[in-house]
């Protein structure tokens, strides 16, 4: 199987990777897996019935820049370099901006999802690159539309996801090397599981993982899946503030860190 194409998948163990991971699997693709549970990570691809020549797993903290650079380096090296690699790694949680302890949860989301993203991408660029082909794909949210209250440290570091992805697209213009923004609405995983508010046109991970592994086949530079949750996405950037506001006003608060 060293003659198919290779993912590298960050966020590997649960939810939105994994699910990507086994869509891949199924596509007939070698997988690079990247979780800090790699115990769990691999328990999983072998209860996939996964043959051991088509999957390797690294261990890495994506919001540790020497940890997950690492890990791409030694994927390059044990497998090659990958032709798509989805930076799909993140964390969301709550916070209000008048307690101390929560402006260390807005830097340690910033560090995860946007730091993070960025040292993912990193090793592939140059030997993307110097081959000329490949695919870098970020995940974002609808959330990083518009900045939705008690949201502040998710929504702008997936604010900042969109607008990473579309510079670096730019800067990768007429190389070979594609860049993808993927921005989810509403996906059943036990991240959001534990959400308190109503999530319209909820989608099975399942769905979401073939939805956006067709995105990325087509090489589309931007997509918000499903397509529905697109279109409340421009209608609410399309809102005047005031009644943004009012809108939202009152809507329960994702949950902050030590909340049950």
């Amino acid at each position: 199987m060293t003659d198919a194409p290779l993912a590298f998948i960050t966020g590997a163990s649960s939810g939105i990777g994994q699910a990507l991971a086994r869509r891949y699997h199924q596509a007939g693709w070698r997988l690079a897996l990247v979780a800090r549970r790699t115990v769990e990570t691999s328990a999983w691809a072998q209860g996939e019935g996964m043959a051991a020549d088509r999957w390797r797993v690294y261990a890495a903290d994506v919001a540790d820049i020497d940890s997950i650079v690492a890990a791409g380096q030694a994927c390059i090296a044990q497998q090659g370099v990958p032709d798509v690699v989805i930076a799909n790694a993140g964390i969301s949680i709550g916070m209000d901006t008048a307690d101390r302890a929560d402006l260390d949860v807005l830097a340690r989301t910033l560090a995860t999802n946007n730091v993070g993203l960025a040292a993912t991408f990193h090793p592939f660029v140059a030997p993307m690159r110097s081959r000329g082909s490949g695919t870098l794909v970020g995940i974002a949210s609808v959330a990083g539309i518009r900045g939705l209250p008690g949201h502040g440290a998710y929504s702008a570091s997936k604010a900042a996801v969109i607008s990473y992805c579309e510079s670096l697209r730019g800067e990768l213009r007429g190389t070979g090397v594609r860049v993808v923004t993927i921005a989810p609405g509403y996906v059943d995983t036990p991240l959001t599981r534990k959400n308190r508010y109503g999530m319209p046109f909820l989608m099975r991970a399942e769905d979401f993982a073939d939805a956006a592994y067709r995105t990325i086949a087509a090489g589309r530079s931007y997509r918000v899946i499903p397509w529905q949750m697109g279109v409340v996405a421009k209608l609410l950037r399309a809102l005047p503030n005031p009644v943004f506001d009012r809108l939202l006003a009152g809507r329960p608060r994702k949950h902050r860190q030590n909340e049950r």
